[in-house]
């Protein structure tokens, strides 16, 4: 997800620097990892796709924000069929990346002037895993807010503080899985790779962050997160059921 935002895997671009040079640089190597896996994108492809409907007459405009190297939108096509998709992204290696998988694709950022796209443009946007790398989450949903039309829809998805595993790790006093305090290398926590989280969210503070943002949230949903160790996949997925202990939170909401 890069947009001047993961992963998105998505994507991981990051939308919007509002952060130091250094960091726009560290989101700018391609060696960052930036998906939480291909689950977790078609859980929330379904997601919008049950909220669009099927395209009918004008297409739906659906952006994908902070679309990174486009893989996610690359598992959502085919449930998009119909619906015009556009990533974008501030980082030009991440859309070259991204046209193998969007035909459509624009760099802009959630800061620095905005996204290039007009009021009430968009039918939906996806902004998967963007969030926990922005400084200011507040402006960049204001910017997203105000792409949509009157009831368009917000697809975000992004890790999950309260995962299952990370309060069983904090009872221990061991770091959280998602959460970091070096862009240089994990310290105190499971895993091996650095992304550059700065924000993480619970399922109740993401739902409350996004109302206070003028949007109406419609439904929380989990989804697995494949860097979980094999043995406890199944745990994992058994998690989602409840959102709330789910690794990634996917959050449908509605402007106001």
């Amino acid at each position: 997800m890069t947009t001047g935002t993961t992963s998105d895997t998505g994507t991981a671009s990051r939308t919007g620097p509002h952060r130091p040079r250094g960091l726009r640089d560290f989101y700018e190597n391609p060696d960052v990892p930036v998906a939480s896996g291909d689950a977790r994108s078609l859980r929330q492809a379904r997601m919008l796709a049950a909220a669009l409907g099927p395209a009918a007459g004008e297409p739906g405009v659906v952006l994908d924000v902070g679309c990174g190297d486009g893989s996610a939108a690359r598992v959502a096509a085919p449930l998009l069929a119909g619906h015009r998709v556009i990533g974008v992204d501030w980082s030009q290696d991440a859309l070259r990346r991204a046209r193998g998988h969007l035909p459509h694709v624009v760099r802009g950022e959630l800061s620095d002037g905005g996204l290039p796209f007009a009021d009430g443009s968009a039918d939906a946007v996806l902004f998967s895993e963007v969030i926990e790398h922005l400084v200011d989450p507040d402006s960049a949903l204001d910017e997203l807010r105000r792409v949509l039309r009157p009831g368009g829809h917000l697809m975000l998805s992004t890790p999950n503080l309260a995962a299952w595993y990370n309060r069983g790790l904090l009872l221990a006093g061991v770091q959280p899985v998602f959460s970091e305090v070096s862009l240089r290398g994990i310290h105190g926590r499971p895993g091996k790779e650095v992304v550059g989280h700065l924000r993480l969210y619970t399922a109740r503070a993401l739902r409350a962050f996004v109302t206070a943002s003028g949007f109406r949230v419609v439904r929380v949903a989990g989804a697995p997160f494949h860097g979980v160790p094999r043995p406890l996949r199944a745990l994992d997925r058994l998690a989602c059921a409840a959102p709330s202990a789910a690794s990634i939170l996917l959050l449908h909401a509605r402007k106001a």
